[in-house]
């Protein structure tokens, strides 16, 4: 794959980021493309390794070593058509995966691992601006009627995946435009809005329909053959301390779906509306994740005066660690870019309370904690507080990224009688069917908060199931192997 002495002549290399002072006056992409010469070259760095242990890191099963030695011998067509095989949708992967492929990549094992991200995110854009991504009809239609309820990415992609197999598809979006997170919870310079207009306009004259503003009623879905529930984990984890009530403290997601739809409104033209803004405060972002991150990105831009992240588990480790060995995915420490551009991070600590002045946040409070590892077998690490830290911290706006606990459930959910398990996800069998028959679930609603490839793996999965539950069998290509011995109807 790719040149055989390819490794050994040339160094991982990864797309340039616009400077700081630069990007943090916008919200565009952060990265810029790279020429399409050094993408060859760092195609060329993918081995002849035998077991290629990128397959299994990737939860689509993403063919990487064969499409790496298509671009490297400048066969754009075929290596799109290889990395279409097996993801829906590469431009949002491309940007937003963490790349659990990369960890498991054989390479990476003696050296910097082979750039797979950015050679897949190059390969579908390729594909965009050379007219290869066009519309793909279904060869005969099943009379078969599916709803999906959802429009994020597993939505999305069993929607997709369905309409291949020639069932009629109607995806049921509550808000105002398709997309889901992909849409409102995460930030331009991360994923600009017109990334997932492009896609949408695909799916559409694949003949998806698609109906907006609608949380459909239970009268409506009996309409359809079958439904797939992908509603996402929306509830957001709270921290139940002294002050709680206080203004200026904002679970993430309201705060970066604020920031997202004036960006949308204002390219549509429409006046900007209120929102909460970090211009010249002082934010604490509590949560040291992805969405943190995002929070911090997006305070910056607007203005903060300063941001400060805290993290209640201890700083990991810059490498892996001999108990998370290759090709598992290690936790170690990750600095994302928005990190790079501003702000301090504080690790092992915890907040005790939030102080206000006329009903409005104004500070906190914090303690440094120990995680002391449990003394039997099994037990789980107790949080140990050290009172000799406590410390006030100046807060003007307070942002929750602590994760989410599962689907909202006062929904569609609710109406259809669908059962969840004592993490409220969706419970479903292994055909990713519910406890009503011809009702199906799949993505974070079913299987917990996760990334955004999971999200397109359950998609695709889940299609394959309803696919076999409505015709008796199913031809979608699988990654997972669904059992369709026990997808009865």
């Amino acid at each position: 794959m790719g040149k055989i002495t390819g490794f050994m002549e040339y160094g991982r290399q990864t797309p340039e980021q616009r400077p700081v002072t630069e990007r943090l006056h916008d919200f565009k992409e952060v990265y810029r493309p790279m020429d399409e010469q050094s993408v060859i070259r760092q195609a060329a760095r993918c081995m002849d390794c035998g077991v290629p242990f990128c397959h299994s890191g990737c939860p689509l099963g993403n063919l990487c070593p064969e499409w790496n030695d298509l671009v490297y011998r400048g066969q754009w067509e075929k290596a799109w058509a290889r990395l279409a095989s097996t993801n829906n949708f590469p431009e949002f992967t491309g940007r937003l995966c963490p790349a659990l492929c990369e960890e498991a990549c054989v390479l990476g094992i003696h050296e910097a691992p082979m750039a797979i991200q950015l050679i897949e995110k190059t390969i579908i854009e390729y594909a965009f601006k050379h007219g290869f991504v066009r519309p793909v009809l279904p060869p005969v239609r099943t009379g078969k009627r599916v709803a999906v309820v959802g429009a994020g990415p597993a939505g999305l992609a069993a929607a997709q995946q369905l309409n291949r197999a020639g069932h009629e598809v109607t995806v049921f979006e509550k808000n105002d435009k398709p997309g889901g997170l992909l849409r409102y919870g995460i930030p331009d310079f991360k994923l600009e809005k017109w990334v997932i207009d492009r896609r949408l306009e695909i799916l559409a004259a694949e003949g998806i329909t698609f109906v907006t503003n609608t949380d459909p009623s239970s009268e409506t879905l009996k309409a359809f053959d079958a439904v797939v529930l992908a509603t996402g984990s929306g509830r957001p984890r709270d921290v139940p301390i002294p002050g709680r009530e206080l203004n200026g403290i904002h679970f993430a997601l309201e705060y970066l779906q604020q920031q997202n739809r004036m960006l949308n409104a204002k390219e549509d033209g429409s006046q900007e509306w209120g929102r909460i803004n970090a211009k010249d405060k002082s934010v604490i972002v509590i949560g040291g994740g992805d969405t943190g991150s995002d929070c911090v990105g997006t305070a910056l831009r607007q203005g903060a005066r300063e941001v400060h992240s805290f993290e209640v588990m201890p700083m990991p480790p810059e490498t892996r660690t001999e108990d998370q060995p290759w090709p598992f995915w290690p936790m170690k420490l990750r600095t994302s870019s928005s990190h790079r551009e501003g702000g301090d991070r504080f690790w092992s600590i915890l907040t005790k309370e939030f102080k206000g002045y006329r009903g409005h946040v104004r500070s906190l409070v914090t303690v440094n904690v120990e995680w002391v590892k449990p003394s039997v077998k099994g037990g789980r690490p107790q949080l140990k507080e050290d009172p000799n830290t406590l410390q006030e911290w100046h807060a003007d706006l307070v942002l929750l990224a602590l994760g989410f606990l599962g689907p909202e459930t006062d929904n569609v959910i609710a109406r259809l009688g669908v059962a969840v398990d004592e993490r409220s996800n969706i419970r479903t069998g292994q055909d990713y069917q519910t406890n009503v028959p011809g009702v199906f679930a799949a993505g974070d609603s079913r299987r917990g908060q996760s990334l955004v490839v999971w999200a397109i793996s359950e998609g695709r999965e889940c299609a394959v199931a309803v696919d076999a539950w409505l015709t008796g069998s199913s031809k979608l290509p699988r990654r997972l192997g669904v059992d369709l011995t026990m997808v009865k109807r």
